[in-house]
């Protein structure tokens, strides 16, 4: 949650300053579990993260993490840890630096956060989009963030992981 322009580390707080009718407007919304059942509501879709697990605004009596988002209908869907792995993603707007376009199958080490100390994966183009198949589970794949695909200390390339997700 740290945002270095945000001086009091209050994301929530800033986005009510900063755009209170968007954020009226997304009010409401419902957390489901990751069955569909109805959990409870929301205040809105910009207030979570996939992988939090506080600030919920719920008790289970289990823990419970945000495994899903989905803007178009401001829901949130909650699960257990486990439910946050993945072993297969997409990259939208990819970006090499070694070369225009990924030709065939190529080995990397696949970052999805800042301190990530990435995970050995095949990547693979698959039409505009790159496929990328994780060597081991990966957890807390957030669509929207950045993915930089390395070889050793070099950049091979990146882009931003996609909603869609691969058949598994």
């Amino acid at each position: 949650y740290e945002i270095c322009f945000i001086p009091d580390n209050d994301y929530r707080g800033f986005l009510k300053r900063r755009e209170p009718e968007a954020t009226a407007e997304l009010a409401h919304g419902r957390l489901v579990s990751t069955s569909g059942e109805v959990l409870g509501e929301h205040d809105g879709y910009p207030f979570f993260t996939v992988g939090q697990r506080k600030g919920l605004g719920i008790a289970t009596g289990e823990p419970l993490y945000v495994t899903d988002i989905d803007p178009a209908t401001n829901t949130v869907t909650l699960g257990a840890k486990e439910e946050l792995e993945r072993t297969r993603m997409y990259v939208r707007r990819p970006n090499f630096q070694r070369f225009d376009r990924l030709e065939g199958e190529l080995e990397a080490v696949v970052k999805i956060r800042y301190k990530d100390r990435g995970t050995p994966a095949t990547i693979v183009m698959d039409g505009e989009r790159v496929l990328v198949d994780f060597h081991a589970a990966v957890s807390g794949i957030a669509p929207g963030q950045s993915a930089v695909f390395y070889d050793g200390d070099d950049v091979i390339g990146g882009g931003f992981i996609d909603r869609e997700r691969p058949d598994a």
